[in-house]
């Protein structure tokens, strides 16, 4: 498998964008790589890189885009923070990738079991991390139930999970509601922005479309 070109992103959709995604996904369920050569795809993106889809993540080590959508050099922005949520230099990155550089495809990506979202549930205190923690409690104010506080905590993994995937729910929204070039992309069909979760037990990966 060759590295993306001009040409082969140009001619990338969302939809087919988002298509290589779950298909690249599928493969590593089955631990079956394509075939590409990393060594020569450093040398073909050496003078350029034409991604097709850029995707926010948790710095979780169980959840690198790369491998759990087996792609290669070249293939996808990835922007990296605990809890997966955006502030002003994501959404800057993000529209780099986007309007400048070519994307068509926005990925928010959270996991189940994430540490991040647990610290929030919990009401984590820790340094600076006490300020990125308050970013994801939006999310666990929106998860109504269960109501019983002894249960809105990280002992419960079920609790934990839907705060992960409200949070990706509140990304979005936020990326649409903060970033006017990003929201224009969208409103004119240039991009499509999804959500998804990645299972770490199964290396599956659902997403809201």
């Amino acid at each position: 498998m060759k590295a993306q070109t001009k040409e082969t992103q140009t001619s990338m959709t969302s939809e087919k964008s988002l298509q290589e995604l779950k298909e690249g996904n599928k493969r590593f369920q089955a631990n079956q790589k394509a075939d590409r050569n990393l060594k020569e795809q450093v040398a073909d993106t050496s003078g350029g890189q034409y991604p097709f889809a850029t995707i926010l993540s948790c710095i979780d080590s169980r959840v690198s885009s790369e491998l759990i959508f087996d792609q290669g050099i070249g293939d996808i922005f990835s922007a990296r923070i605990a809890g997966n949520f955006v502030n002003d230099d994501i959404l800057g990155s993000m529209e780099f990738a986007c309007k400048l550089a070519g994307t068509k495809l926005i990925v928010v990506l959270g996991h189940t079991a994430c540490g991040a979202v647990k610290g929030a549930c919990d009401d984590a205190k820790l340094g600076k991390l006490t300020g990125m923690l308050e970013k994801i409690k939006p999310a666990v104010n929106s998860v109504s139930e269960p109501q019983d506080p002894s249960l809105r905590n990280s002992s419960n993994i079920e609790f934990v999970n839907k705060v992960a995937e409200k949070n990706v729910h509140l990304t979005i929204d936020k990326i649409k509601a903060d970033s006017e070039v990003l929201a224009a992309m969208v409103k004119n069909n240039e991009i499509k922005i999804v959500g998804g979760m990645y299972d770490i037990q199964s290396g599956a990966v659902t997403f809201y479309e």
